[in-house]
């Protein structure tokens, strides 16, 4: 049994269980339902929150975040593709709330999120890195972590951080 992001309870169960002992047990569960629900809610109340610290309702608005996103990151773009061997690629920027960044490693091509401007520089560079890592190792296996620790060696700890500082992580759903 898990809550996911809008509060719904989504169950799984054996093929063939009856479905009165499901609901037994959604029922003997329902204080922990309640918690996880409560959970749930602060934590989607505090992601908005750290969303909206950066305005972005007008043209203006967006366009003076994209170039100062542009200003921070190209120069650790072009410092690190320079240390991997890489050609700088294609960066683009997008208003993306549920990636900091996408590597599209057919088109040579990056992306990254104007809420970045919302993270401190070092984490935002881990960001940086391990994208460009993606153009090395397009999935996330052993080669790609060694990557990681070659060119950011704490990219642990400011992945640790950036997921303190926000609740953008998908796969934290409350589960029992």
């Amino acid at each position: 049994m898990r809550i996911v992001k809008n509060g719904d309870v989504h169950v799984s169960a054996p093929i063939g269980m009856p479905r009165a002992e499901v609901e037994h047990f959604v029922e003997s569960n329902r204080e922990w339902i309640a918690e996880a629900r409560k959970r749930n809610y602060e934590k989607q109340k505090r992601r908005a929150e750290f969303y909206n610290q950066l305005p972005l309702r007008t043209q203006a608005q967006i366009d003076e975040a994209l170039l100062r996103l542009k200003t921070l990151i190209e120069p650790m773009v072009e410092r690190h593709s320079k240390a991997m061997g890489l050609q700088p690629p294609l960066v683009f920027y997008k208003q993306m709330i549920s990636r900091w960044g996408v590597c599209y490693v057919k088109d040579n091509a990056i992306c990254f999120s104007a809420f970045l401007l919302l993270l401190p520089e070092w984490c935002v560079e881990h960001v940086v890195v391990h994208e460009l890592c993606h153009l090395l190792e397009p999935s996330h296996n052993a080669r790609f972590h060694a990557l990681m620790d070659k060119y950011f060696p704490r990219w642990r700890e400011a992945r640790k951080a950036t997921r303190n500082i926000c609740t953008m992580e998908d796969e934290e759903e409350d589960e029992g």
